[in-house]
């Protein structure tokens, strides 16, 4: 036994030792199996030792009365080749995952509902082979509880333990995605303590390692889970994860977009008034201030929040500026006029679960919205099927935002003519005139055909004029289109 050797093997002199006590322990035992027969088999092999934690490159050489073996520690060489194969496979995966994920997205497309958008994504997913199982649930707001909505793929005696744990009100890797509104990976669901025992154990019978919750949300909106269920810890590689979250967040858009279009093309609405406490920063804001609010309009949501023009009655709109951009759930704001020391108009952004946005996230078309000292009314019109009573837990603070009114309305879609009948009823014979000289003349095109001076002269006045006929007729082309008293969301 060289200096090499010794280095290697944890005993320092072998000499008179059985081998089994020279070489240690192995799942194979292909050391000591080479000495059990009549003859010392010749062999080459790598083996794992768990004992000294290396991988040994072993080559026994018999001769007449000896036998030499050869030891080489090739840890090294074998942590690497595992590690390019855990990344080829990782690549691999993730080259299928986002196959999947292509396809899911092309089926959302042409989905009309929530119940549609959530069977795609079990359909797609359920049925691949990267996946045991794949169970969907929708998010139920005034109970904060879960209900199954389907089940795709080998679901077995585990997925009964969910839904079991589930009805009975225990804590789910789903139900803590929704509850936190974040992703919950689970990498080794027999030994995770947060996960419930029957579900622990139904998983380890069945072999399912890892799960993966996704919440689908829009906004401050959530509207239901995915569970992803798979055999195998590595199933959800950081890139796996990262495809899922954004399959969520365009699962949770195309949701609400579904809502919006039932309201968009409905004939029929139910409108409803509501009644808002210290929950909006805005009625907050009217009573600190002594002003009343009233909400001109909105923009629709973004990442920086929801853009409100808000008339100010009763206070300087100064000082009521500063009192609600002094708020938590406000970002920033300036005066867009102010037509004496107590009235104006405001613009500011509001975010989180601030009434307007949620209304707004969930689908519903803000007709009107008044603040006016220690209380508020927001009217809003919804589809026919929209959950009322959802909406109303979703508004409110520590119980449901009250319901002072509802009905049912019948729309009447506005035509082209009855449109342009109504703006040729605002403008001017002047302004009509040089509304439809410009855009005829390619003036707001880009590149434009037409310059301010080339139109001007075509009509005989001066450049001054026609830029003072153009705004005065686009604001009114705009208030047409933008009634004043229109508080939809676009």
């Amino acid at each position: 036994m060289n200096e090499t050797a010794s280095n290697i093997l944890p005993i320092n002199s072998p000499v008179g030792k059985p081998i089994v006590d020279v070489f240690p322990q192995s799942v194979e035992r292909s050391v000591p199996n080479a000495f059990n027969g009549n003859s010392v088999a010749d062999v080459v092999f790598e083996e794992y030792y768990p004992a000294i934690d290396q991988w040994l490159s072993v080559s026994i050489v018999p001769n007449d009365e000896t036998t030499t073996i050869y030891v080489d520690d090739v840890t090294e060489m074998k942590n690497t080749q595992q590690t390019v194969q855990r990344l080829r496979a990782d690549s691999e995966r993730a080259t299928i995952i986002d196959s999947l994920i292509g396809d899911v997205l092309e089926g959302l497309v042409d989905a009309t509902s929530q119940d549609a958008i959530m069977e795609t994504i079990r359909e797609q997913l359920g049925t691949s082979d990267q996946f045991q199982f794949v169970w969907t649930g929708e998010y139920l707001v005034e109970s904060g509880e879960l209900v199954i909505s389907g089940v795709e793929g080998e679901r077995g005696q585990l997925f009964t333990a969910i839904r079991e744990s589930i009805e009975e009100g225990r804590a789910t890797p789903e139900q803590q995605a929704v509850d936190e509104q974040s992703p919950t990976l689970i990498q080794s669901l027999s030994e995770n303590k947060s996960v419930p025992e029957t579900v622990r154990a139904a998983g380890f019978a069945e072999g399912v390692q890892s799960v993966f919750a996704l919440p689908l949300a829009y906004g401050s909106s959530v509207y239901g889970v995915v569970g992803v269920y798979a055999g195998t810890k590595a199933a959800f590689s950081d890139h796996v994860q990262s495809s899922f979250e954004t399959l969520g967040d365009l699962a949770g858009y195309a949701i609400n977009a579904t809502q919006n279009r039932k309201l968009l093309y409905a004939d029929t609405v139910t409108e409803v008034t509501f009644g808002l406490d210290q929950n909006s920063p805005l009625v907050r804001a009217s009573k600190d201030s002594e002003a009343e609010l009233t909400l001109s309009g909105t923009v629709t949501p973004d990442d920086s929040g929801l853009k409100c023009f808000v008339t100010v009655s009763g206070s300087n709109p100064e000082d009521v500026l500063e009192t609600i951009t002094a708020m938590p759930e406000t970002q920033n704001g300036r005066v867009i006029r102010q037509t004496d020391a107590t009235h104006g108009r405001i613009q500011l952004t509001v975010e989180g679960t601030v009434p307007l946005v949620v209304a707004i996230n969930r689908g519903a078309n803000i007709q009107t919205a008044r603040f006016n000292g220690n209380e508020g009314r927001l009217v809003v019109e919804l589809s026919p099927d929209a959950n009322v009573r959802s909406l109303a837990n979703a508004l409110g603070n520590s119980g449901p935002a009250p319901i002072l009114a509802r009905q049912d309305k019948t729309r009447s879609p506005t035509t082209k003519r009855e449109f342009q009948n109504e703006l040729n009823d605002r403008l001017t014979d002047r302004q009509a005139t040089v509304l439809r000289t410009a855009y005829l003349a390619d003036y707001f095109t880009s590149p434009r055909g037409s310059t301010a001076e080339e139109v001007a002269t075509s009509l005989g006045i001066t450049g001054s004029t026609l830029l003072h006929h153009l705004r005065a007729s686009q604001r009114k082309l705009l208030d047409a289109f933008y009634d004043e008293h229109d508080m939809s969301n676009g």
